[in-house]
């Protein structure tokens, strides 16, 4: 008598985002063309009633798919969920999934529809938002308008193409406005989209039990920079105190990143409740957040992600006796009140 049939392994997807002339498609080509054997399934979208970007794209090995005529954002988005629910009962084997989005994609509702369609959740894992910019013309397209913010925002890695454009200053104070929105994303520098691909494949960006594995970017930025925490590992000079906060913001776009360290354990009855109320009553405009809470009486930590109103935690590993106790959270989104946010998190400080 057989046994049952072995649960199959999730697909890992890559939501390839960034403004338009930012190089998604010459780094899809370089991740396609990388020689790593690993076979996968593209899905193009492009604004426009004809599409070209297919033509584009060198690979003959791939399945590509193409929907035209809107962003994969809005207009399109049940076309993506047939397209993947075609693609996963083809009977085909894949590797991966990429989604190209339009350079005017949102790509907070492509994220959701992932966390939310039962298929998808059962059958592929959102591996990451990966959002390229133009070194030449980040400023100019932050000026344009709300999505090229949007799409740094929900990032979980950032590559900066196009990086032999601009003078070392000029980069390290892009790289400094690139931290500012999102705290959380490593910054690739690229030329012509090279990046090593061991950088960009296997994040696992939206696992709760990959979270401890980003410890070491969380709330690290370079001293002096937008989203840099000083606690008492950092090394330099400041005075201590039960919790610490930056803000960094974008104008033009009206998002920001809060981060806060809290030294004083948490009440977790408080915290959750706080936590759902938060994301119940700003999800709209709360893009991401994510965080690792030291809950008083606990021995281990409490993580927890959301993306708009979709909210998700769990209890992962021990804390080591060798790690200072303390909570991380990060908070990306449009209007964040970071006074309000400091006041709520106080409010759960364990009696």
């Amino acid at each position: 008598m057989s046994g049952p049939a072995p649960t199959p392994v999730p697909i890992p997807v890559m939501v390839l985002t960034g403004f338009l002339g930012a190089g998604k498609t010459t780094l899809l080509n370089r991740i396609l063309g990388g020689g790593h054997g690993r076979r996968y399934a593209v899905i193009v979208n492009e604004f426009g009633a004809i599409g070209i970007d297919n033509e584009l794209i060198v690979s003959a090995e791939e399945e590509l798919f193409e929907m035209s005529n809107g962003c994969v954002c809005c207009t399109v988005r049940g076309d993506l969920v047939r397209t993947l629910h075609q693609l996963l009962g083809g009977g085909r084997a894949f590797d991966g999934i990429i989604v190209e989005t339009t350079g005017l994609a949102d790509p907070g509702p492509v994220v959701q529809t992932f966390l939310v369609d039962p298929l998808l959740q059962a059958r592929t894992e959102l591996d990451s938002v990966t959002t390229v910019v133009d070194a030449a013309n980040l400023g100019r397209h932050l000026e344009d308008g709300a999505e090229a913010a949007r799409q740094i925002a929900f990032a979980d890695q950032i590559v900066l193409n196009k990086a032999e454009l601009a003078a070392p200053d000029h980069l390290r104070a892009l790289e400094s406005r690139l931290r500012a929105l999102n705290p959380l994303a490593p910054i690739h520098r690229a030329s012509r989209g090279e990046v090593a691909l061991e950088r960009l494949l296997g994040r696992r960006g939206f696992s709760l039990e990959h979270i401890r594995a980003l410890e070491p970017e969380l709330l690290q930025a370079p001293v002096d920079e937008p989203g840099h925490v000083h606690d008492e590992h950092c090394g330099h000079d400041h005075h201590h105190d039960h919790e610490h906060a930056t803000h960094g913001h974008v104008e033009a776009a009206g998002i920001s990143s809060v981060s806060l360290l809290w030294r004083k354990p948490l009440d977790g009855a408080k915290f959750g409740a706080w936590l759902d109320a938060l994301v119940a009553r700003e999800g709209r405009d709360l893009l991401r957040s994510k965080g690792i809470v030291d809950v008083q009486g606990e021995a281990r930590r409490l993580v927890f992600h959301s993306v708009h109103m979709l909210l998700e935690g769990d209890w992962q590993r021990p804390w080591q006796a060798q790690e200072t106790r303390c909570s991380k959270l990060v908070f990306i989104g449009r209007g964040l009140d970071e006074q309000a946010l400091r006041a709520g998190v106080a409010a759960c400080e364990a009696a």
